[in-house]
């Protein structure tokens, strides 16, 4: 079995996909923090070179290397973020996420550093979720309460359901009409893109049932077979499976990366306390693997990054019946397999 396809029984049984900090390299993320504090650079201007980190620079290669041609998913256990402020621990985030990609929009106010928890409100930003993938190539999940979290491969649930109806995963590479984000924006216009793409082994998925279902709600959204239904049951049950799943108890100081078109995701409801739970970045790889363009939908940003959620100000409508269907057969139709590295 291949990196990317994998099990999460056998995943239990090794822990060479954590990674622990060592003072040393803790050490140069505090001194990278405090640089960039003490000069006043915004945030947004925060790049790599500004973010100085000798020895981690390489630890984070190797990480994006196993993003994209591993397992798909590393986590990083260690980070204090007891010792840091609300500012400094967005320093410390976006910093790190700049060596792995750039940063691309959470939504259409064009928020670039996501905050998930309960506001002080009572309104919910990370609530129970099933498995479902996020709108950009990558994930960076700071937890900074504890998190209870389940991950799947894409490879492995594509497996699974080519076992039971291998003729409905055709309709994964046709035009699916999802919102943008939730809640969903009425002004907004859906996404109209295909659910995956395979390029030879290495197989990208795009899933959030949530959010394909509420673009039902839409006039002009074409309603969704009885087949496409059962091949969304099949992925939800796949993802679920004890055979497949891997569970995870995220602590205080877990930094989760994990590549969206190789992971699902699934996330349990919040402890119901003021305060966010996490920080949350999603980015563009610096070297993401190829993708039509019209996986996407939409132009690369000023800086580079693809995927993410339009700023309002810069989303192009149109109405999504008007796009031409995606029509591509699954070219390799058999099981996905390993890949060498």
């Amino acid at each position: 079995m291949g990196p990317a396809v994998w099990r999460g029984p056998d995943l239990t049984r090794s822990r060479d996909w954590v990674q622990h900090l060592t003072p040393s390299r803790l050490d140069e993320l505090d001194a990278a923090v405090r640089a960039v504090r003490t000069r006043g650079t915004p945030l947004l201007k925060v790049t790599a070179e500004h973010f100085l980190l000798p020895g981690l620079t390489e630890d984070l290669a190797r990480a994006a290397d196993e993003l994209e041609n591993g397992r798909g998913f590393v986590l990083v256990r260690g980070i204090p973020v007891e010792d840091y402020g609300p500012a400094a621990l967005g320093v410390l985030l976006w910093g790190l996420g700049r060596h792995l990609g750039i940063p691309v929009s959470q939504d259409t106010t064009g928020h670039m550093l996501g905050r998930t928890g309960t506001s002080e409100d009572g309104r919910e930003d990370l609530a129970a979720q099933a498995f479902h993938t996020d709108e950009a190539d990558a994930v960076a999940l700071l937890c900074l309460r504890k998190i209870r979290t389940a991950l799947a491969s894409s490879a492995a649930v594509h497996n699974a359901v080519r076992a039971h109806r291998p003729e409905l995963l055709d309709s994964l590479y046709r035009t699916h009409f999802l919102v943008r984000e939730e809640p969903d924006p009425p002004q907004v216009p859906c996404r109209a893109v295909p659910l995956a793409h395979r390029d030879g082994e290495r197989f990208s998925l795009r899933y959030d049932r949530r959010r394909l279902e509420s673009a039902q709600h839409r006039a002009d959204v074409p309603r969704l077979s009885p087949a496409e239904v059962e091949l969304f049951d099949l992925i939800d049950a796949a993802a679920h499976s004890p055979d497949l799943r891997l569970d995870l108890d995220l602590a205080p100081g877990d930094l989760l990366l994990l590549n969206s078109h190789a992971v699902l995701h699934s996330l349990t409801a919040p402890v119901r306390a003021p305060g966010p739970e996490a920080l949350r970045l999603w980015l563009t790889l610096h070297r993401p693997r190829t993708l039509p363009r019209d996986f996407w939908g939409d132009a690369p940003s000023a800086a580079g990054g693809r995927g993410g959620v339009p700023p309002l100000d810069v989303i192009t409508p149109q109405t999504p019946t008007t796009r031409k269907p995606h029509d591509r057969a699954v070219r390799t139709p058999g099981p996905i397999r390993p890949v060498p590295r």
